[in-house]
């Protein structure tokens, strides 16, 4: 695309609405995942800028997301005993999703049925409303995620911080309800921000706050863990990757519909894997592509990679200029902005409609919540995907049973014998026609085995007709090799007609058609009825 001054200054505005936007988030999600606000604020400006750089999709933002945050909140409190190895597994997910996109696996991400994202984001969101009800009455964070905070809820009720508890319903209240026709000036969750804060520092001082801010840029935070660690490392490595894949994947698709381009999934898995090695270089908070930051760009008039840079460089702006004064932000204001998140994360629009969608996908939709909140987001999203694909092959299975023709051929009508002979029995038919149409999966060969094979021992010859196939997996090509035994068992002769293609190739490969006479692998039905005919001796 041509680069010209209305381009730019849709990226300048575009840059500067994000900026906005990202900021309490930032705070918000740092303190949330126990690295403390300035973490935030460092992975909003190392991520935000090289995944902009180097990713695969022109407008999207990238930033701290609620599924990292919570991922890493985990990683702080059970797989690192230190900063430094809690930043290790950070840069290690970072690479790990470099190596996703060199292999081209960001194409495959995007087929995560809907189901399993949303029982996954609706679980998130219950992690965050549980996590942030501590910090929004005035206690101390719980560690143990979920069950850590239900555990310390009830303490947290009976010694509740009227002060904290004030502010937090204050910037819930802000971020709420501001109108949405003010939203353009001044986004819901700074003024949520600004209104918890000014209430924190001017009236109800007694709420806990973020606390002392480092000054100046961040320095590296090296340091070489040891081979052990690395290899327990791994585990939560690639929970931080295969999240960061998901949602800058589907941030990705979501820019593509407002702007009509179309992102490089292995590319932009390329580009948030170096933004988040980056910003575990520095003590940052992982992330990745942000859906609500994204939307606000584009709306903004951003359209190319110029407003995602301009945005972490005005957020390090910020974060040199105005340090001293984030350290006297009330932390339960944070908390309200981000108990309006995790509400808004859960996918109402799906809950409200559980009684009207399949048992199998209302199945898999609460399974993966519930493994979200009870158990952790790997286990979630992994036996999530199984569930989903075993739902999915059952709806196969009655599909590719209905491209299946299984039907006999009377042999006056095909063998065309004499009326004497058909005089006899009109209805006699030795001859009968398997015809796979389409594609055929694992999915369905159990009961095609099943439903084919009754017919078979009907007649002296069947014909397996692949003129419309298009598809045979391992498993169906290793099925019509069972029913060719089945044959050989009932001494019924088999004809293999109209093989090509694909099909072809995959039968040949699997050797599945070993023993079969050349004769009998023809091309049309004529040549199928003439072989008949020579089996039969009519």
């Amino acid at each position: 695309m041509n680069y010209d001054l209305k381009t730019l200054r849709g990226d300048v505005f575009g840059g500067l609405t994000s900026t906005v936007v990202a900021l309490p988030f930032a705070l918000s999600f740092g303190v949330a995942s126990g690295l403390g606000a300035a973490a935030g604020l460092y992975g909003a400006i190392a991520l935000g800028f090289f995944a902009a750089l180097f990713g695969g999709g022109r407008a999207v933002i990238s930033g701290p997301a609620p599924s990292m945050t919570v991922a890493m909140a985990v990683i702080v409190t059970t797989h690192a005993a230190s900063l430094t190895e809690a930043l290790s597994i950070v840069v290690l997910g970072g690479l790990l999703q470099v190596l996703l996109g060199a292999l081209g696996a960001g194409r495959f991400v995007v087929y995560t049925p809907h189901v399993v994202v949303s029982g996954f984001m609706s679980g998130i969101g219950v992690i965050i409303l549980a996590i942030e009800a501590l910090p929004f009455l005035g206690a101390p964070t719980a560690p143990g995620g979920f069950m850590g905070a239900i555990r310390a809820l009830p303490e947290a009720l009976a010694r509740i911080n009227l002060d904290a508890l004030g502010v937090g319903a204050a910037a819930l209240a802000a971020f709420a309800f501001w109108p949405r026709r003010f939203a353009r000036f001044l986004p819901p969750p700074l003024m949520g921000l600004l209104v918890g804060s000014l209430l924190g520092v001017l009236w109800l001082n007694e709420a806990p706050a973020i606390g002392r801010m480092p000054a100046g840029l961040p320095g590296l935070q090296l340091g070489l863990p040891s081979t052990g660690f690395l290899v327990g490392a791994l585990q939560p490595a690639i929970v931080l990757a295969l999240l960061g894949s998901i949602d800058s994947l589907l941030a990705a698709l979501v820019a593509d519909s407002l702007t009509g381009s179309r992102h490089n999934p292995s590319r932009e898995l390329v580009g948030q894997g170096i933004g988040n090695m980056a910003a575990g270089l520095i003590g940052g908070l992982p992330g990745a592509g942000a859906t609500v930051s994204t939307v606000t760009n584009i709306r903004a008039g951003g359209q190319t990679r110029v407003s995602g840079v301009l945005r972490a460089v005005l957020l390090l702006a910020l974060l040199l200029g105005l340090g001293r004064y984030v350290e006297s932000i009330p932390l339960a204001a944070l908390a309200g902005v981000l108990m309006k998140v995790g509400w808004d994360i859960i996918d109402w629009r799906l809950l409200a409609r559980l009684r009207h969608i399949r048992r199998e996908h209302l199945f898999v939709m609460l399974m993966t919540l519930g493994l979200t909140v009870f158990v952790d987001l790997l286990t979630a999203v992994a036996i999530g995907l199984i569930a989903a694909g075993m739902a999915h092959a059952k709806h196969l299975e009655r599909l590719e049973i209905d491209n299946v023709v299984s039907v006999p051929m009377l042999d006056h009508i095909f063998l065309g014998e004499t009326k004497d002979a058909a005089s006899v029995n009109p209805y006699a038919a030795r001859v009968g026609l398997v015809a796979l149409r389409g594609s055929f999966t694992v999915a369905s060969s159990r009961e095609l085995v099943a439903a084919i094979s009754a017919d078979i021992k009907d007649h002296e010859v069947v014909i397996f007709d692949f003129s419309s196939a298009t598809y045979l997996d391992d498993s169906a090509a290793m099925l019509i090799r069972r029913l060719m035994d089945i044959a050989a068992q009932e001494r019924t002769a088999f004809v293999v007609m109209g093989l090509g293609g694909d099909v072809a190739h995959t039968l040949r490969a699997l050797d599945v058609l070993r023993g079969v006479p050349g004769e009998r692998i023809v091309e049309t039905l004529d040549e199928a009825r003439e072989t008949a005919k020579s089996i039969l001796g009519v």
